[in-house]
This record gives C-alpha cells, structure tokens and sequence, in this order.
C-alpha cells in the first residue's frame, strides 16, 4: 500500500487548493475572532474581574464593527474560494504522512535499534489523549482558548516528557518497598560538582550492576553499549535509554560514596538544547504562566515531583563531548519492579500510576480532536523532534467519502518512532448533529517495529478513533464500534502478507486507542459496555461491564476548573488526583437517572472515579502464537494541565518471546 505525503495526487491540484483556501481564510478567521471575542473563558473572567476600568468590554465595542465589516467585505471572496474548494475535495487523499529526512531534526529521540526477536522480548509503550485542538471560538466552549500557542506547547510538553532518561529500580527486598520520591531524588544531586561524591543516605542498597543504555540526544556510543551489555541484570531489548538498579533493604541501604560516583557518571543528561525551542513557544496565557522552576510540566523543572522521579546532572569526571556541549538537567521516571511494588491493590498484576510526565520512551502516540489545520501544522513540528513517523490531517472534507457535508476533517493524528508500512482511514457514516459537521472516523495503522533472524518482519497494528460524543447517542457509537471491528478485520487481511503454512510477517502487538466517548459505570451506557469489543479486545481499568478497577480514574476534567491554582499545573493536578475528594472537585463524574454529574455537591453519592472515556485497548487474538503480551504498567498523566480538558493515557506492553537471553 502506497502511503500519501501530500494531500493531492498532482501540484496543480495543491496549487488551486491552497488559492481557494486563501481567499476562503479571511472571512474564516474574521469570523473565529468575532466569535471568540464574546465567549470568555473563565481564567479571563477571572481577569476582567479585576479591571475597574472595563478595558476589555471598551475593546469589544470598537473591535466588533470592525470585524462586521471586514467579514461582510470578504464574504464574496469566499464564495468563490468555497466552489473552488469544494470539488477539489473528490480528489483529496485522505491523511497526510509525514517522514522526518533530517534526523539531525529528531534532537529528543533516541536512535532505535532494530528488534531481532532475541532475548525475553521488547515493551512497546502508546499513548493517547484528545487535545481539543479546535477552532479558537469552539475550543473556548470547552473553556480553554489560544490554540495556535497551545498546539506548541501540547507538542513540546509531550516530547519533552517521552525523551527523558528512564531510570529503573528493582526493589530485591520483599519487606521495604516502600521508597519515598525524596529518597530517589537523593540518588543524583542536582547542585553541580561537589555533590557527585556526596553521600548518598537514600534508605537503599546496590547490589549488582548498574546499567545506563542509550541517551537523548540519539548518539550511539559503541563501546559504553558494548560493555554495558556485559554486565549483569541485562535487561529486556524493549528498556531503551534507561539506567538498571538493583537494590535490598539491607544494611539500612546506606549507599557509598563510590556506588553514588558511579551513578552520577552514568545517568548523565544528554540531548538538545531545548533554550531555542523555549524562547519561541508561545504558551497560552493561563495560569501556567505563573509555574516556578519547580513545575514538572517542563524538564527545565527544579524540583521532583509527587511521582518517583530524579533528575541527573552531569557531574565533574569525563564524559562525551556531546553530554558536554548539552548541559541540560532533565528528570528520568523511576519504574519500580512491580511484583514487589506496595500497592493499595496487591493483587494487580501490572504497576499503575497517576504521573506527572509522558512515559520515557513512548513508541506510539494516537492523538484526537487535532481539527484546526494551523495547529496541527506547529504540532506536528514539535513532535518531530522525538517522532520520526507522522500521520496527520486525516479524514475527508465536503461531500465526499460521507453521507453529509464534511467542514472538519476526523481530528485524528498518529505519531511513531517506528516506520508506518501501511495505512487506511473510514469515515463514521450515522454521525449525527454537530458531530456530522465533522468526518469522525477511524485511522488503521500498520507498523514495523523488527525482523527475525530469519527475515521474518515483526509488526503491530494500532487503530485510532474518535466516536460520536452526543450524549443518549447510545446506538450511534455500538454502530460504530461495529463498524470498527469490521474495518479493522479487513484492513489485516488486506495488509497481511503471510500464510499459516509459510509466515512473512509475525504478529507482535495489536492495540485500539481512542476518545470513546462513553464511560464503563454510567447507567446511560450499558449498551456500550457489553459491547462485543470487549470479548475480543481487553481494557486494563476494566473489571467486567459496568465496574472498572479502583485505581482507575476518570479521565474527563471539570472544564469549569481548569484553571484552578489547585490544578493549572501538572504536579498540582496529579496531587489533586490522587485524593479522593480531589477527584470528586476537579473531573466529571459518571451519570444517573437520579443524578447531575454538573453539580459537584452531589458527586459524593455516584460510583467510580470519574467518567473514564479516553480508552486503550489491546488483544491476544491473532497474534504470534509462541509470543505473549502483557500489560507492564498504564498510566494517567497530568503533563497537559491547563491544556486540554481530558486527561492523557499511556500503557506499555510487553512482548514476551519465551526465548532465553544468548
């Protein structure tokens, strides 16, 4: 299947659409502003409160005419540019992929290496998160405004939290597991030389190697690599960019001065000067404005956050010159072994986190709502700096591919650090009221992520979606995900190469993502919830319909508290979360017939934590047979506080070959 890099077969064609667009623009975004300009978010509310003297509603009288007029004037322009357009629609592919050439460009992203189905197997880690990159004057009604400047920022924060270092713990003792974050961000002093050869009195012991692979700036480093695998504790082919401790909770775990030494030479920080990219993004004015050097939301952070997290420092002994020219502190996650890990639920079989930052070494991103083509543009730049493969500006427009008139494309994007082999996207044909406005569907990808020795090529498949999101529309979205599981079928066979008798290709992973828009405990959505989807494809909050697992939470915010000083940034989002009574004030909880999820006061009596409709789903069907996948951890992340009004998934997978190590 051949995939498209440009959004029409032939330059003539690009050419009379981007003059009809052009003369369609003006009266486009004449009319977003005039429309913004009246519907205040409530952080401007909060503002012109504050203005004795009315400066913004003096604004609005003698901007408005203005705009009137200038809007009537170019009506014409865009009439003539709308019947240019919309014909040229019946010959629009319907994605646009993206390669990065320039791998120069891809400054956060750690070079990959090819997977070769050797070892005990390779985790695999997606993410997924509805950004409500609208139009300014539509995103305003889910109160939160500035899109060109927030599509920047989206796209900064999230490959700035996937290029951290990951530095992993794995607790030996079965007694102390419990390990404060103060005592991890002791293991590396962030205060510069001296602290290198300090004591470290972190509560915890090394007992065998420590192993640091990789680094951000995607620099290979030949023989660090080859005698890091040398040592012992080599960890799985999937651990990329990450440094190994083993620890016990004997001897008080006092650590010495020569085990911290070795540390803070290894878990360096490494990668691009993020100061150029800084000083051109324009992050909306929030109150995110106000974060010290202590918000997690940047890695230029000074402080750690709620979750186990440390960050490293180049200290005073030699190192590459690359570390040298990059003097950049950064956080790297801490992932303790989750079979000893203190949980309040036991007896989990994964870890299961609300985080603060986007998991390190996130492979596959699956994004929603990306609708305004300007943003998805500065999106697309800022993720190309970790992601080397982009699928966006998917969907059709018009008449053409639907039943009804298209304005907005699907708002689907797909981000991979692995090569795209094939791709397909259906349009939704039942949408109904404003969602028929825009070409819902659903994007099917087809991934190459190794070979074997034999040649064989190791893929995945991953599916992206967005469904219908008026509420009672109950038989629209199952006729969706009938239609998601039918497309889905077709698009692997159409794609897959290999015979039972003589296999091409090996099936390692496949994996539905998406902005669901029904949740597992709210009374209005039992049909969805015993959905046939679920028999084939497993949810890990999910106990069975209509209960999910206690540690899982919702994942629709409260759009009137977005910009609470309680929540405005992510380490205050995350603490909010992770207490009960933060819960029930800051996300949207599931519905009844009896109760309001709008009225706060009454979210004490409705079960669950909170509407939880952003989904990752994944199967064991039609995989690799000798193969096993499990999940290894799922997180809720709070990286795009003040951002987005829905919070960020991610999980990892890990695939399993039952091999043993050469």
């Amino acid at each position: 299947m051949v995939l498209y890099t440009s959004p029409f077969p032939n330059s003539f064609l690009s050419v009379l659409h981007s003059f009809s667009w052009g003369l369609i623009f003006p009266c486009y975004w004449l009319a977003d502003r005039l429309v913004a300009s009246f519907v205040p978010t409530t952080y401007e509310k909060r503002q012109r409160a504050d203005d004795p003297c009315y400066f913004h509603a003096l604004c609005i009288i003698i901007t408005t005419p203005i705009y009137l007029a200038l809007l009537v004037a170019s009506l014409p322009f865009a009439l003539i540019g709308f019947l240019l357009w919309s014909p040229l629609q019946s010959a629009r592919r319907p994605y646009i992929y993206s390669r990065l050439e320039d791998k120069n460009h891809a400054n956060g992203a750690t070079l990959l290496t090819e997977w070769k189905a050797a070892g005990n197997g390779k985790s695999f880690c997606f993410g997924s998160a509805n950004v409500c990159l609208l139009p300014d004057s539509l995103a305003r009604f889910n109160n939160v405004f500035n899109t060109q400047a927030r599509a920047k920022e989206i796209g900064r924060r999230i490959r700035n939290g996937a290029s951290r270092p990951q530095i992993k713990i794995y607790i030996d003792s079965p007694t102390n597991t419990s390990i404060s974050a103060a005592s991890f961000s002791s293991l590396v002093s962030p205060q510069g030389g001296d602290s290198a050869n300090r004591t470290v009195n972190a509560g915890i012991k090394r007992t065998t190697s420590m192993e640091y692979k990789g680094d951000n700036s995607g620099s290979n480093n030949g023989e660090d690599s080859r005698e890091d695998k040398g040592g012992a504790g080599e960890p799985n082919e999937g651990e990329e960019n990450s440094c190994i401790v083993r620890i016990n909770g004997e001897d008080n775990g006092h650590m010495s001065d020569t085990e911290t030494g070795t540390i803070n030479g290894q878990a360096h920080a490494s990668g691009p000067a993020e100061a150029s990219l800084e000083g051109d993004t324009e992050i909306p004015k929030t109150p995110n404005d106000k974060q010290k050097e202590g918000d997690s939301g940047s890695l230029d952070s000074y402080s750690a956050s709620r979750e186990s997290l440390v960050k490293v420092r180049v200290g005073d002994g030699t190192v590459d010159q690359s570390a040298v020219n990059n003097k950049l502190l950064y956080k790297a996650s801490i992932m303790k072994k989750t079979s000893v890990r203190k949980k309040k639920h036991t007896d989990e079989t994964f870890d299961h986190e609300i985080s603060a930052f986007f998991p390190a070494n996130l492979d596959f991103l699956c994004l929603q709502e990306v609708f305004d083509k300007r943003a998805a543009e500065k999106l697309k730049e800022q993720l190309h700096h970790y992601f080397e493969y982009i699928v966006y500006d998917v969907g059709v427009y018009s008449c053409h591919g639907c039943c009804s008139f298209k304005f907005v494309n699907s708002g689907l994007l797909f981000a991979s650090r692995y090569p795209v082999m094939d791709a397909a996207y259906h349009c939704y044909p039942n949408g109904r009221g404003t969602d028929s406005l825009a070409s819902k569907g659903a994007l099917f990808l087809k991934v190459q992520v190794g070979s074997t020795p034999q040649d064989q090529r190791i893929v995945g498949y991953i599916s992206c979606t967005h469904l219908q999101a008026i509420a009672g529309d109950t038989t629209v979205r199952c006729e969706q995900l009938d239609m998601l599981q039918d497309w889905l079928s077709e698009f692997r066979k159409s794609t897959s190469s290999s015979s039972t008798a003589n296999p091409e290709e090996l099936v390692a992973f496949d994996v539905i993502c998406g902005d669901l828009n029904f949740d597992n405990c709210s009374s209005e959505d039992k049909l969805e919830q015993q959905h046939s989807l679920f028999t084939h494809y497993k949810d890990p909050c999910r106990i069975g319909p209509g209960e999910d697992k206690p540690w899982a939470i919702g994942t629709l915010l409260d759009p009137e508290g977005l910009y609470d000083e309680e929540v405005c940034t992510p380490d205050n989002l995350q603490k909010v979360l992770e207490s009960e009574e933060g819960r029930k004030g800051y996300l949207v909880y599931p519905t009844s017939k009896n109760h309001s999820s709008s009225q706060k006061g009454r979210k004490a009596s409705l079960k669950g934590n909170g509407r939880r409709i952003d989904y990752m789903l994944y199967t064991e069907e039609g995989l690799y047979l000798e193969w096993k996948v499990e999940v290894e951890e799922f997180s809720f992340i709070t990286q795009l506080a003040g951002l987005t009004d829905h919070l960020p998934v991610a999980m990892r997978l890990m695939v399993s070959t039952g091999e043993d190590d050469p």
